[in-house]
């Protein structure tokens, strides 16, 4: 996994300066720290009960380093870091221009869907941006879209690339699905995702023919060649561009002949043989669906296994998928699968098994009822069934619970809200449900969105469109923690941020909004002590593989591989090794 370094951070408070670090996943739990201000010690003896500080002494003006003690011995110092006078990273970006389309249409863009990945081995990691134009298109309407572009920034507001996708590929939640990762271990991300004729690259080379046009009078893309592209993370530049597959064949054989279904696409991140990632390109979820797994090593991507719900024997996978996805090593074989909605295909390509229940908005995937061995899934469903709201077995598909639904539910989320109840709660269609399925309450949260490790407790918090929220778990009611003034959501009634994830100082999580002029995105952390101490989550593989498909179709919020939560067990050590920055060779001296 990635090499990060100690990931600190200060922040100017009412008492002080706050500073948080990461533990990482390679270290002792009970690791201790020496905390620095302007090269003085700040601490007697080395901090061990967490991984957060106040330092009533600080100001605005103090430098902070932090220094792990192993064995008795301090190791080097962190880079030095300043204090911020905010509780947020703003980074300024460059708006594209937009360009009129056959329908006269101008388009307008706003900051979209963001993922991370340490594009230059720095240890830290950078931002890929998707920008979003003001006439993107869900695959059911009709209408010429604008270009999607793709940019990288670094934390310091470096602009590094832009990648431009062309005018053959359309714009909308379901069309564009990049995935950053470091895919061959060189300690440096890769960018990957659809390409087409004219796609330009961070370099300015132009992918096909540039002077294509495959757009019908209605809008879609549904003639010329469609392409699989990986780009170079520090540079933009394309490394190699293959045919995407599966192809689009006859358009009506997807579900309709309107360009609907064909071109609803996922993708994910997988460690397919236990120890190196593979990339899952997908195409169809509500009839026909096809999954396609490559490997990028040492400058040749090869195709892993392709699994095709057409195929003898695969024809009840067909129309299972969701509008979302999700990776875990569901049977605990060391293997990840790929958890497509009410399917899931095995590290291997070959389908796993089937709930039947159907196409779904939401789900969760997780250890999310610790009482229990292995993890489970919370769902909910289009399709009116005995089970609607559904929790099952993420390794077998039994179903654990389910409640009868008569309509679409549209939206469901999981999360430890409420002390009183071992595990997660579960909200949906105005119930909030415990592990065993029981309701709880006729109230239940107002936000059925985003899920955050915010405050100081093991509870989860709320977020949703520009805010977070707590729940008041004695008065059925929310109580506000942060709005984050001048920022906006994305993705319409959806509301999501444009990343949550353990991006720097502690476990906990760090959210990404645009501002609402579009002129920066802004990284908000929290500046709430917390006396927990849990390895950066981003070395959970689980969690981690969550941030990479995080930006896929409708957004669904992380989760790591253990329960997290009131009353868990001290977490496992990540079992990882982490890649040497930019190198090939592996680091295995502090494998566990």
């Amino acid at each position: 996994m990635e090499a990060l370094d100690r990931g600190v951070i200060a922040v100017r408070v009412d008492e002080g300066v706050y500073v948080g670090w990461r533990l990482l996943g390679t270290e002792p739990s009970d690791t201790g720290f020496q905390l620095y201000r302007d090269g003085v010690k700040v601490t007697d003896t080395p901090i061990t009960s967490s991984t957060n500080y106040l330092d009533t002494e600080g100001t605005v003006d103090s430098t902070y380093e932090v220094r792990a003690i192993l064995h008795g011995k301090e190791e080097p110092p962190s880079e030095p870091v300043g204090v911020w006078d905010t509780n947020y990273l703003a980074i300024p970006l460059k708006i594209p221009a937009g360009s009129m389309t056959p329908d006269g249409v101008t388009a307008t863009y706003s900051a979209n869907d963001v993922s991370v990945g340490d594009l230059d081995g720095d240890g830290q990691y950078e931002i890929v941006l998707k920008w979003d134009p003001s006439n993107s298109h869900d695959n059911a309407h009709s209408g010429y879209t604008d270009k999607v572009y793709l940019d990288a920034y670094k934390l310091d507001g470096t602009w590094l690339w832009r990648i431009d996708l062309g005018i053959n590929i359309r714009a909308g939640a379901h069309y564009t699905q990049f995935m950053v990762y470091d895919l061959d271990g060189d300690g440096k991300a890769e960018v990957a995702c659809k390409t087409a004729d004219g796609t330009i690259d961070g370099t300015g080379e132009v992918i096909g023919d540039a002077n294509a046009d495959h757009r019908n009078q209605r809008g879609f893309i549904l003639d010329g060649p469609e392409y699989l592209t990986i780009f170079e993370g520090e540079t933009g530049k394309a490394l190699v561009t293959t045919a995407y597959h599966p192809p689009r064949g006859n358009v009506s054989a997807w579900g309709d002949a309107e360009g609907n279904r064909v071109d609803r696409f996922l993708a994910c991140i997988a460690y397919l043989d236990g120890e190196r990632p593979s990339l899952v390109m997908c195409r169809g979820y509500y009839t026909r669906t096809v999954l396609a797994a490559y490997n990028w090593r040492d400058g040749a991507l090869t195709t892993v296994w392709t699994f095709d719900s057409d195929a003898e024997g695969n024809a009840g996978y067909a129309g299972q998928g969701n509008h979302s996805v999700s990776v875990a090593d569901v049977d605990g074989d060391g293997y990840d699968e790929i958890v497509y909605g009410s399917c899931v295909i095995d590290h291997d390509g070959q389908g796993l098994y089937t709930t039947g229940l159907g196409h779904g908005d939401a789900m969760h995937v997780g250890n999310l009822d610790p009482s229990r061995p292995g993890l489970e899934v919370f769902q909910v469903h289009e399709n009116p069934s005995d089970n609607g709201i559904e929790l099952h077995d993420a390794g077998t598909g039994g179903i654990l619970w389910g409640v009868k639904s008569t309509k679409d539910i549209g939206r469901g989320t999981s999360g430890d809200i409420d002390p009183r109840h071992p595990g997660e709660e579960y909200w949906a269609a105005g119930k909030l449900f415990n592990c065993k399925g029981e309701i709880i309450s006729n109230n239940y949260p107002s936000s059925t969105n985003f899920a955050i490790w915010w405050d100081g407790d093991l509870l989860r918090e709320l977020l949703d469109d520009n805010r977070i929220d707590k729940w008041d778990y004695i008065n059925d009611r929310t109580e506000n923690l942060l709005t984050a003034a001048e920022c906006a959501s994305n993705n319409g009634t959806k509301a999501t941020p444009c990343l949550q994830a353990d991006l720097f100082g502690d476990w906990r999580e760090e959210v990404i909004w645009r501002t609402a002029d579009n002129t920066e995105l802004r990284i908000y952390t929290t500046t709430m002590l917390t006396a927990h101490r849990i390895h950066t989550l981003m070395h959970d593989p689980m969690y981690r593989l969550g941030i990479a498909w995080q930006n896929v179709a409708y957004n669904q919020p992380p989760h790591p591989s253990f329960y997290l939560g009131e009353g868990m067990e001290s977490p496992p050590s990540p079992n990882i090794y982490l890649e040497e920055r930019t190198a090939s060779s592996r680091v295995p001296s502090a494998r566990r």
